[in-house]
């Protein structure tokens, strides 16, 4: 593991080589759900994560995207969760229905949707039970849950502020609080929500931060929010999974359509392809369509539903190509991706690294391509010194 970036916190050493699931001492039902899912190793943010977790620590947590953190946050969780009994039981001879005793925040619908995917697989065995809450949909299947009690919730900031107003969630026995894609949930003007919900916490709780980049702002909230947290960063900050080769292709910007078009009639695929803007996206994967390549767009401007479809449709195999936005570059974890084309290029290093990072999980092979038009050359190669890129 690499040492940590100076940022005000105290480094932590961390054991991070593999080790076997079945040594962590992990509930019976618990290692059940982890043989199902074919886990069999740890992986170096999981052995960095679990022990401390286990042990009650505040952690920022930052590693590669693709790298396993969902799993390395889930174990431990379900773990404490099977082992402990509440912190916050309800006064004696109350009528309400159990307490939530864990609150995990995730930037978007996808994301919740995932880690409530990996919660039932590895919970499979246990009575835990979960709730998504997400925008998009009707509120009143997430109502009934958040008001019979469930003991994880899985919630995107905005849609769980909507069930706060309305007094349907009580978070008042929240134990554990994790924030994933905490950078991402800054970006896009969540925190203030973030803020707000964790207001309405006991402050008795422990906090897990999970983030693929750790700029400074976040470490100023997370200092604010958890308690002497431990700092872990596995691997290097801003850099790209060592599975992926990373390609470019130096072509004048109307050239750039023939080139993909060709370029995806080629026998291979799932591919992502990544527009700058929402009609950029749209009007590519028009074009795409036109010229007889199965496509589908993703971004904000869709609908909840039009975006389950567009995913639940490529993930199937419906659609060869995916044109996405940024929308997609955090969180979206679908095996299998073959490659990844920046059509244009993304606005930062770490929006490189996010966007490349839907190819080559789970140290799978992964290609990464990006078209640059000759006037970017000096952007592209500050990018590229950057992220650390080798080209093929």
């Amino acid at each position: 593991m690499s040492s940590p970036t100076p940022i005000s916190l105290a480094p932590t050493v961390c054991d991070t080589a593999p080790v076997p699931f079945a040594s962590l001492n992990l509930d019976h039902r618990l290692l059940e759900g982890t043989r199902d899912l074919g886990y069999k190793e740890t992986r170096p943010i999981q052995s960095a994560v679990i022990p401390l977790a286990l042990a009650g620590s505040d952690l920022i947590a930052c590693a590669e995207t693709g790298t396993g953190k969902t799993c390395a946050f889930v174990v431990p969780t379900l773990q404490t969760l099977l082992t402990t009994t509440t912190r916050h039981p309800h006064p004696a001879g109350s009528t309400s229905g159990p307490r939530s005793r864990v609150l995990v925040l995730a930037p978007t619908r996808e994301l919740a949707v995932q880690i409530e995917d990996e919660i039932h697989g590895l919970a499979y065995h246990t009575s835990v039970t979960s709730a998504a809450v997400y925008g998009g949909v009707e509120m009143g299947m997430q109502e009934r849950a958040l008001k019979a009690g469930v003991d994880i919730i899985v919630a995107t900031p905005g849609r769980l502020m909507d069930h706060m107003r309305q007094q349907n969630a009580d978070l008042t026995g929240v134990e554990l609080l994790i924030l994933d894609e905490a950078d991402r949930m800054m970006d896009m003007g969540f925190w203030p929500d973030v803020r707000r919900i964790i207001s309405g916490l006991p402050t008795d709780r422990q906090t897990l931060l999970f983030s693929a980049t750790v700029p400074e702002e976040i470490v100023k909230q997370a200092l604010e929010i958890a308690r002497e947290p431990k700092y872990i960063q596995v691997g290097q900050r801003s850099r790209a999974a060592k599975s992926i080769t990373h390609r470019v292709e130096f072509l004048e910007d109307s050239a750039k359509l023939e080139w993909l078009i060709q370029h995806l009639r080629r026998p291979e695929g799932p591919i992502l392809v990544f527009s700058r803007t929402k009609v950029g996206a749209d009007r590519l994967a028009q074009r795409l369509h036109g010229a007889g390549i199965k496509c589908v767009a993703l971004h904000a401007d869709r609908t909840q539903d039009q975006r389950r479809i567009a995913v639940e449709g490529f993930k199937g195999g419906r659609y060869k190509v995916l044109v996405a936005t940024d929308i997609a570059a955090r969180g979206l974890d679908i095996s299998g991706i073959h490659t990844v084309i920046n059509y244009e290029l993304p606005d930062s290093p770490e929006t490189y690294v996010h966007r490349v990072g839907r190819t080559g999980r789970a140290d799978e092979v992964g290609n990464a391509i990006t078209l640059v038009d000759p006037a970017d050359r000096l952007v592209w190669e500050s990018m590229e010194k950057s992220v650390g890129v080798v080209l093929e």
